[in-house]
């Protein structure tokens, strides 16, 4: 049995500011001389000219493919028949978590580096060693793991300004579960998504991105509201973008995201961002480990201010859709599932009555603070 090591990962560089991408050019060179450009076309018409003005700079050419809506297996293989072609040697995603992810893949599979450049700090992807594969309908199909980070991520606080606010949203409810989930696995002292025991390090910066978004998620939101970069809006992109990435990585994962896999297999669900069932799934792992009523009163006031889901209503189900929730359980409880990081076994039968129990827990604390009413979810 192989001694048990603790390890952190982390990109190679990160570069945060208003009008980053305006200097993307200057950090693509040293890592590629023919980078392959990977961005849907609504992406592509909102940052071509700084990126064409950037690459010409530094002497790069401009060769870009488009990308659909999720990573899928039959997308992340025609970028690797694409990057032969154009014989690249660095692949840059911009744009969303599914494109960025796809170039990773992409990459890894081609045999060389790759890039991220997300223009929302919608959620935590961007910085990790690993990509999320779903199927066409956008159902969780796999993890993949890569043997390094992305030599590059890069993110423009002016453009996650002028994005939808929905999207800065979705970004806290995947970096709130950071925190969450790493003390659990060190509970549990459960090896983490970068193939090892946690580190004191990965910890701390789950921690710091919980406490950062506490601070100013609500000054961020605004910012956003008013096109505007402020420096609440940089903490937060900040604690979505880098601190959630490093600490999901190297803090551990568990039942919110294992939760929101199987949320993904839900019909009723489909169309939600990310970060929103992960909350979800952050509010049933807080009753499943049986946290104080406090702490839970407490999220559920802090998320609903911000404006992510924290009953079922609000994605779409309802506490009698037991065969749905079953289903959603199953998922989540399968063997290569985060969910058997939680420092107990979980078992399908446990994680249905979580997530029935979070709606009665949910409405009443929203009732007690004079907080809205969930409005009902319907999937586009």
């Amino acid at each position: 049995m192989a001694t048990p090591i603790s390890t952190v990962m982390s990109p190679a560089r990160y570069v945060q500011g208003k009008d980053a991408i305006t200097r993307v050019g200057e950090f693509v060179a040293p890592i590629g001389k023919r980078p392959l450009l990977v961005a849907d076309d609504v992406v592509w018409g909102i940052v071509e000219d700084a990126v064409r003005t950037s690459f010409d700079a530094a002497g790069l050419p401009v060769e870009r493919v488009g990308f659909g809506r999720f990573a899928t297996p039959q997308a992340i293989d025609d970028l690797v028949s694409t990057i032969r072609e154009t014989d690249a040697d660095v692949v840059v995603g911009l744009g969303g978590g599914s494109a960025i992810d796809a170039a990773k893949a992409s990459g890894h599979l081609a045999g060389i580096r790759w890039a991220s450049v997300p223009t929302a700090a919608s959620t935590d992807a961007p910085t990790s060693a690993l990509a999320v594969v779903y199927s066409e309908e956008g159902e969780f199909i796999e993890y993949r793991f890569f043997p390094h980070n992305p030599d590059l991520v890069l993110i423009d606080t002016k453009l996650v300004a002028n994005a939808p606010v929905q999207f800065l949203v979705a970004g806290i409810g995947d970096a709130l579960a950071t925190w969450v989930e790493a003390r659990a696995a060190k509970r549990a002292n459960a090896d983490t998504m970068a193939g090892g025991l946690q580190t004191e390090t990965g910890v701390a910066l789950a921690r710091l991105s919980w406490d950062l978004l506490h601070d100013n998620a609500l000054q961020a939101i605004e910012s956003v509201k008013a096109k505007v970069v402020t420096p609440a809006l940089e903490k937060v992109v900040e604690a979505n973008t880098l601190l959630s990435g490093l600490g999901f990585e190297s803090g551990g994962l568990a039942a919110a995201h294992a939760i929101h896999n199987g949320l993904t297999a839900a019909p009723q669900a489909h169309g939600l961002a990310h970060g929103q069932k992960v909350n979800v799934g952050t509010v049933a792992q807080l009753v499943l480990e049986g946290a104080p009523a406090q702490e839970v009163e407490e999220f559920v006031v802090f998320t609903t201010k911000v404006g992510l889901p924290n009953t079922l209503t609000e994605i779409g189900l309802t506490v009698d859709d037991r065969d749905v929730l079953r289903a959603v359980a199953e998922a989540a409880c399968v063997e290569s599932e985060t969910i058997h990081n939680m420092p107990f076994p979980v078992t399908p039968e446990a994680v249905v009555d979580a997530l029935v129990a979070i709606e009665g827990i949910s409405r009443s604390v929203r009732a007690a603070h004079g907080l809205p009413e969930p409005e009902p979810y319907r999937a586009h």
